[in-house]
């Protein structure tokens, strides 16, 4: 009696699951980020709007993502490219009206998609309303939104060192020094004032009750600070990283009525840009009770730091943080997966050789995405394959980063060559030239002159040549997409379980994923031509691949190098 009890409760336990994972919508869809500046520019003046991106919603629908993430489009100086918001509640008008917005939700709406903003609350603008209050009347309630210090000399208050270099203090033409974690037009904002904190729930409250359908929350983690300001030791002649204070402790406290006073009260989605969240914190963040939906997975995805090449041993490591990662997230909670994003460099020059931007390196590192355990994001122009460009002179950069990591990096003795090497490499810009649409002037993304030089493959990287190819990457990614959401296995690669597959052959990057007694095989060769053996008589069939593949592999299977493949196993 007491082991049927056991079973009864284990079956209840599972289908509470189940339902709980059915009524998370985000977990079936597939995201597409825009960046508004370089998506499509409907008025002529060089610079992406939002009805521009209204235009573009057929597209969108085409290729099948259902939700989309829109980088800041709030009223902003654009230093920091919309990440120094200066009015919360009102559309740059760059990018248009207010209106302009209503309509985009209501015509996304329509197409059976939804938006998301991007929300920007660890810090705002220097030409906010709150901080301009807080310069001229140093007693006002709105001085005590920031972190505003006083020393006894031309020093900052400690050593700590922004994200964009250089101290992470500024000082005010009075003589008080305020606090930014990145530039210095944007002040970090005081959380420790329950004043300010409810002027943002209120905030991202009305955005709600407008219909969005949730938000990218922008650099959450620093949103806690250490309350002593003390100087920390750091390397000689070098400051103290303001990095390395991410997900400081009582950071929780704040997270937890954030979601409390906002999230909880809609049925929205929330994706957590968090870095710095370690292993046994996740749940916190992401978990089925945490303070997001989700959160991106940082921990495997790749950077100049690590760097990863098309050899065995690379990929293989490669592979090992992603699966670390991945087997740990199935326990505890849920993560954003992607391989391109506004922040980094495109994702062919990220994870391969230049020999293999073809479409079948390109299609399998979709493929081995895509399919994993967790919610894909799709970076606009990444459905097109597209690639770095290359700029010859620092005076071809546009974002602050660069031009900020430029100079800092001379001061301390670097050459002019290393440096711009490096820019060409990682910097942001990569990602941020406008989206080609066709063949014809200015890639068909404006009337005007574009506010940043177009990638100069756009006469044969563009939408319209790939939307009439069948071979193209963008046709891949509307099959790969279809896919993922197909009705018959669509649950499994929504809610299935993850587990590692064929790990002793170090280019394979293959996993099985598994739901109610399924099982799909998703293999993806990254090294040279493999045989793999099965080595047993359990039934497979082919249902996807991103090229020629055997028809019949129930022993054995030939894997070309670049080749993915799918298969339903039984």
């Amino acid at each position: 009696m007491e082991s049927m009890n056991t079973l009864n409760k284990q079956l209840e336990q599972k289908e509470s699951l189940l339902a709980t994972s059915q009524r998370q919508w985000w977990k079936r869809a597939v995201f597409y980020q825009i960046y508004p500046q370089s998506f499509n520019d409907e008025n002529g003046d060089g610079i992406g709007d939002l009805k521009g991106i209204t235009s573009k919603l057929d597209y969108l629908a085409e290729l099948g993502v259902d939700v989309l993430w829109i980088c800041p489009i709030f009223d902003s100086p654009m230093i920091d490219n919309g990440y120094d918001v200066a009015d919360y509640r009102s559309v740059n008008p760059i990018f248009g009206t207010d209106a302009d917005l209503d309509e985009l939700i209501a015509e996304a709406g329509k197409r059976g998609m939804k938006i998301l903003l991007d929300l920007v609350i660890n810090h705002c603008s220097d030409r906010h309303r709150w901080f301009q209050t807080a310069l001229e009347h140093q007693d006002s309630e709105e001085a005590g939104y920031f972190y505003f210090r006083d020393t006894d000399n031309d020093r900052p208050p400690n050593n700590w060192r922004s994200i964009f270099g250089g101290p992470a203090w500024t000082r005010t033409q009075d003589g008080r020094w305020y606090l930014h974690t990145f530039a210095k037009e944007q002040p970090d904002l005081n959380w420790e004032n329950p004043k300010l904190r409810r002027q943002l729930y209120d905030m991202v409250n009305y955005w709600l009750d407008k219909g969005v359908g949730g938000f990218r929350v922008d650099a959450i983690t620093f949103i806690k600070k250490d309350l002593t300001f003390a100087s920390r030791p750091a390397e000689p002649g070098k400051l103290y990283p303001i990095d390395h204070f991410q997900n400081y402790p009582g950071i929780h406290e704040f997270l937890d009525e954030l979601k409390r006073e906002t999230f909880a009260r809609y049925d929205c989605v929330t994706v957590a840009e968090a870095p710095g969240v370690s292993p046994d914190t996740f749940a916190e963040y992401a978990g089925p009770d945490g303070h997001f939906s989700m959160i991106f997975d940082f921990n495997w995805d790749h950077n100049k730091d690590v760097p990863l090449k098309n050899e065995p041993d690379s990929i293989a490591s490669w592979r090992k943080r992603m699966f670390d990662s991945l087997l740990h997230t199935q326990k505890y909670g849920w993560s954003a997966i992607f391989l391109e994003n506004h922040d980094q460099a495109r994702g062919p020059d990220k994870f391969l050789d230049k020999a293999n931007h073809h479409r079948d390196g390109v299609t399998c590192l979709a493929t081995m995405y895509m399919l994993l355990q967790g919610s894909p994001f799709v970076y606009q122009g990444q459905e097109l394959g597209m690639t770095n460009g290359f700029r010859g002179g620092i005076d071809e950069f546009y974002d602050v980063s660069a031009l900020n990591q430029w100079h800092e990096g001379l001061e301390q003795g670097r050459s002019a060559e290393e440096m711009l090497r490096e820019l060409n490499e990682y910097g942001r810009d990569n990602a941020r030239t406008p989206f080609p649409w066709n063949a014809e002037p200015n890639a068909g993304f404006t009337t005007g002159t574009p506010w940043m030089p177009l990638h100069p493959d756009y006469p044969s990287v563009n939408a319209e040549q790939a939307q009439t190819d069948e071979e193209s990457v963008w046709t891949f990614y509307k099959e790969l997409i279809a896919f993922r959401k197909n009705g018959l296995w669509g649950d499994i690669l929504a809610f299935g379980s993850f587990e590692p597959a064929y790990e002793e052959h170090p280019g394979l990057i293959a996993y099985r994923r598994r739901l109610d007694g399924q099982t799909l095989l998703v293999l993806n060769n990254f090294g040279g031509e493999l045989m793999l053996d099965f080595g047993a008589s359990a039934d497979r069939r082919i249902l996807f691949a991103n090229g020629e593949a055997e028809s019949t592999p129930n022993a054995s299977l030939r894997l070309a190098s670049y080749r993915s493949v799918v298969l339903i196993e039984s």
